[in-house]
């Protein structure tokens, strides 16, 4: 009988031992995520800080006093908008076959 109780209560002292660790390892991995998580922030605010420069680059380049700027330039001289006459038109019945 007090093997039996002894065994049974090895086998609880197991289980709870085996539970209490697991529960420590996850509380470790979870302050190791809290350690990273300032690491993490930091990045995400500097790579986002890169894409609003970036976008504001891309914006100015684009901006239409820029393109008309460039379009008088030297080397883009030879480009120029095409005259109406020169324009090619095709009726949709015959595109769409």
């Amino acid at each position: 009988m007090e093997k039996n109780l002894l065994l049974r209560l090895g086998f609880c002292l197991t289980v709870f031992g085996l539970c209490l660790y697991s529960y420590f390892y996850k509380q470790s991995e979870l302050t190791q995520l809290k350690i990273q998580l300032p690491e993490v922030e930091k990045q995400i605010r500097l790579v986002r800080e890169e894409n609003r420069r970036l976008r504001y680059e891309i914006d100015r380049f684009e901006n239409p006093a820029r393109l008309i700027e460039l379009a008088h330039s030297p080397e883009f001289s030879h480009l120029k908008h095409p005259l109406l006459k020169e324009i090619l038109t095709v009726p949709e019945g015959i595109a769409s076959n």
